[in-house]
């Protein structure tokens, strides 16, 4: 029996998605033949929202495997907006089954990360037939060891730790580098550790700049003339993480400092008169080419999730547990975090190198 199957990406983009997708086509393709038909949702929930999608070819597929960002585009569409009628008057859950129905899909994989997965849960208890896919550079998806993009993205930020050495040492600097990962710090924790950071400040480990001053003074004291901090974008202190998101928004807006990382970096220059540089290499680290072991993974959660679509499984998503690919209920991870845990094996390996987590 033919099956209409639709494919979209949504939320940031990252290195893996064309690869994820392409997993999918060649998968569908080598296992249906001409029982399967593929149709490209055009900027994620946006353009399932207003009826933009086409339908695609083998050629399609064809060269994407290295290739960066979605040949499908895709856009952030706030999970918290979904039920939600704004000025436009459309109810955009009943629009997206529309266009579900109008495209004649079958099923309808959605590839993100954790508001695209709220959303894909969304849509599974309203009856549609969904599998999610997990992309995001922050690895913070629930119930997954590893998300798509997510090691290419240590890569790049590890480069740039690499390359701010060479700088940090000849100048004599301190310099606070401000990684992506707003709720989870593994982006930060491992190319921290690969990158040879001296300090290293995380969302799930509210630091004391005081701490942080003294990381920096000890190894001046020992001789050496720079150190490295790496900055989670969403790292808070001691005091910010007993107050709400509002209340300490706006201490840092009335601060005068948007970001931990740009007033993290006055503060260490103020109290240990060390010259200091912030450094943010921003959307870099979700730009490009994936890495090798990024194909891989795109490729095996594609394959796996053609399996799914051949299987008539739904209301799932693939997830890598213990090496071994598998899936899990959309409903058990939609709207959870995978954050570090205390008892991570890789913070004892930091604290055992004597890096400082603040």
């Amino acid at each position: 029996m033919k099956k209409r199957v639709g494919i979209l990406t949504s939320g940031g983009d990252c290195p893996g998605l064309n690869a994820t997708i392409r997993g999918v086509a060649k998968a569908l393709y080598a296992r249906m033949g001409d029982n399967v038909e593929i149709v490209g949702i055009l900027n994620g929930y946006h353009g399932l929202i207003n009826g933009e999608y086409k339908e695609m070819c083998e050629d399609d597929f064809r060269g994407i495997l290295t290739l960066g960002g979605t040949i499908l585009g895709t856009k952030r569409t706030p999970f918290k907006l979904m039920r939600v009628v704004e000025d436009d008057k459309i109810d955009k859950v009943a629009a997206m089954k529309k266009t579900y129905k109008d495209a004649k899909l079958d099923c309808l994989l959605c590839l993100g990360g954790n508001g695209t997965h709220k959303t894909a849960n969304l849509l599974s208890q309203e009856g549609l037939n969904i599998i999610g896919l997990p992309k995001t550079i922050d690895n913070d998806i629930y119930g997954t060891d590893v998300t798509f993009g997510f090691h290419t993205a240590v890569d790049i930020a590890t480069e740039v730790i690499d390359r701010i050495h060479t700088t940090a040492g000849s100048h004599s600097r301190v310099m606070c580098i401000e990684i992506m990962g707003n709720k989870a710090g593994w982006l930060t924790l491992y190319s921290g550790i690969a990158g040879g950071a001296d300090i290293i400040l995380l969302p799930e480990q509210p630091y004391d700049i005081d701490r942080v001053c003294d990381a920096v003074e000890r190894r001046a004291k020992r001789g050496s003339n720079f150190s490295i901090i790496a900055v989670a974008e969403g790292a808070m202190n001691v005091d910010e993480a007993k107050m709400k998101r509002k209340e300490w928004t706006a201490k840092r807006a009335e601060a005068g400092y948007t970001t931990a990382t740009n007033r993290i970096a006055a503060a260490v220059q103020k109290k240990t008169g060390m010259e200091t540089r912030v450094c943010i290499p921003g959307h870099m680290q979700r730009g490009g080419s994936p890495s090798a072991y990024d194909r891989v993974l795109a490729t095996q959660f594609g394959s796996y999730a053609a399996k799914l679509v051949e299987i008539e499984r739904y209301g799932v998503t693939v997830a890598l547990v213990n090496n071994h690919v598998t899936a899990n209920r959309l409903e058990d991870i939609a709207g959870k975090t995978r954050n570090i845990p205390e008892g991570c094996e890789l913070l004892t390996v930091a604290r055992r190198m004597g890096i400082s987590l603040g």
